[in-house]
């Protein structure tokens, strides 16, 4: 930093230096716009999309305002463990001072990231703690800030970063760089953006795949500032059309504590009917909507219809 940037930096309560609190502001400034335009705009789209509904978006805003305290208390527990490791563990320690390791952390974040957030996906779970970001069928700035308040699994993909040499400090900042970035991919607003950087970086075209429950959108486009991780490891689907938005099975609440803890519940209670161990284990470890053989027997459903969506054939790039 130069010597006015320290200063700057510096005169900022201690408490107010953390990048998603100090962008919030901007970011309810940005919803607002959003909701204006769409409310004046709404006749050219005939189809809905861009409008906004006041208790869905008020639902996503209070999530978010909740998640800033819970991610605080989870990023305390992530700091005390991250310092052994990078004091008592690590090889070596990076400087936290140089732009390379900054460079370093925010990219290796954005890959943990991806991975991090694949298994949110496909681990039941994991899942619980993140489908209520999935649970608006409204797709606009208001649904970035829908977030969980179990930041714990992200923690654990995280610890290789300190156990590299990486600066906690910049762990947790190379994750704040990611959540506001990725704020900017919640919008129907902007349709695609120059080719290069849809190759490269997740966009909003990409993310409203992501939040698709269509069959040839469900799990997929996983990517955090750069969608290259679904395209090399195979999990990259390019936006076909508009997508249905929402969770395949709609929670019908606009209640917080439900939409953060519905699947859990669920969870627990197919657990108690299981009557093998790894039919329990396959409901908690199993991917969402996974069954026992017999069950999926009973319900005449082929096996690969619950486990995992078919993907649909990704058109060759050109």
């Amino acid at each position: 930093m130069t010597d006015a940037l320290q200063s700057t930096w510096h005169a900022i309560p201690e408490a107010l230096r953390e990048p998603v609190v100090l962008a919030m502001p901007f970011f309810l400034l940005f919803v607002v716009v959003e909701a204006l335009a769409a409310y004046f705009l709404e006749d050219e789209r005939p189809d809905g999309s861009a409008r906004y509904d006041g208790r869905d978006a008020w639902t996503s805003v209070s999530l978010g305002s909740v998640s800033v305290v819970t991610m605080a208390l989870w990023k305390l527990l992530g700091l005390a463990v991250y310092t052994v490791l990078f004091v008592h563990v690590a090889p070596w320690q990076l400087p936290a001072d140089a732009w390379w390791t900054v460079a370093l952390a925010v990219l290796g974040v954005d890959f943990f990231f991806y991975w991090a957030h694949r298994v949110a996906h496909r681990v039941r779970l994991v899942w619980a703690t993140h489908q209520a970001h999935h649970s608006s069928e409204h797709f606009n700035f208001s649904t970035a800030l829908r977030q969980k308040w179990n930041n714990s699994h992200e923690l654990v993909i995280w610890a290789p970063l300190p156990l590299l040499g990486v600066p906690p400090a910049l762990v947790f900042l190379g994750f704040s760089i990611s959540l506001v970035y990725q704020f900017f991919v919640h919008t129907e607003r902007i349709r695609t953006l120059p080719r290069p950087i849809e190759l490269v970086f997740n966009t909003p075209s990409h993310h409203r795949v992501h939040h698709g429950s269509d069959p040839e959108y469900l799990d997929r486009n996983y990517g955090g500032i750069l969608i290259v991780w679904d395209r090399l490891f195979g999990t990259f689907q390019p936006e076909l059309h508009r997508p249905t938005y929402g969770l395949t099975k709609p929670v019908g609440t606009y209640n917080l504590l439900t939409l953060q803890t519905h699947e859990y519940a669920a969870i627990a209670r197919d657990v108690r009917g299981a009557p093998t161990l790894r039919d329990k284990l396959g409901y908690v470890f199993g991917p969402p909507g996974w069954r026992p053989a017999t069950a999926r027997a009973t319900a005449g459903v082929l096996p690969a219809e619950v486990t995992a969506p078919v993907p649909a054939p990704v058109p060759a790039e050109g």
